[in-house]
């Protein structure tokens, strides 16, 4: 782990022998996975992030890295303009999965997912406050960076209790897995439209006309 924690301006390719993040014993809780999907009934007592009525005409699932880049252009460019117009009023409903591309990554997904309540606040707060935390060249930096960002933004989150915590690691371990598995993603972001992989470039005036192709 040298430089990675740099936030990257080029999409996010994920290069899996660099990272060793415990893929084989989450692949292991993947199998134990119940296939329904639903988020009322998350892994293993853990609410999915997302947003929108859960009985929307269209479900859109992005796999993101807190460390990536374009996945924070994607939260700050995009996603307000999806959510005024279509998650806002019932149309779709977006899920929020892990894709982390690095020890830094890992350790903010679970700090995004720590309140298990399901709300995306958290998660849309890293990435708009990427570049004061996801800096430096260790994962320890990328750590002392954003406990000290939550602390003065007045975040009450236990920082080692979360990162810690084997039972969220194990969930945001899985959201990889089963992104490579079932959907054979291989960047972040990688944006899932009704369980059709969303193949072109990403700005909302293409995401805008996929979504009007469904409703």
């Amino acid at each position: 782990m040298n430089k990675f924690i740099k936030v990257l301006s080029k999409p996010c390719f994920i290069i899996l022998f660099l990272f060793s993040l415990g893929c084989d014993q989450a692949s292991e809780t993947s199998e134990k996975k119940s296939e329904n999907d639903n988020l009322q009934n998350s892994f293993d007592g853990i609410n999915r992030i997302y947003e929108g009525k859960l009985d929307s005409k269209v479900t859109i699932i992005t796999y993101e890295s807190l460390t990536c880049g374009h996945c924070a252009d994607f939260h700050t460019n995009i996603y307000p303009q999806l959510k005024k117009e279509f998650i806002d009023t019932g149309i779709v409903k977006i899920e929020f999965r892990h894709f982390p591309l690095d020890g830094a990554a890992l350790n903010a997904s679970k700090i995004a997912q720590c309140r298990n309540d399901g709300k995306s606040d958290v998660l849309n707060f890293l990435f708009s406050n990427q570049k004061k935390w996801a800096i430096g060249e260790t994962v320890e930096t990328a750590n002392e960076n954003l406990k000290k960002l939550l602390k003065d933004e007045n975040i009450v989150i236990d920082f080692e209790k979360c990162t810690n915590n084997k039972k969220i690691e194990d969930y945001v371990l899985n959201d990889r897995i089963e992104g490579v598995k079932k959907f054979k993603v291989n960047a972040t972001p990688t944006i899932i439209i009704n369980n059709k992989k969303f193949d072109k470039s990403l700005n909302y005036k293409n995401l805008k006309k996929s979504i009007e192709k469904l409703i």
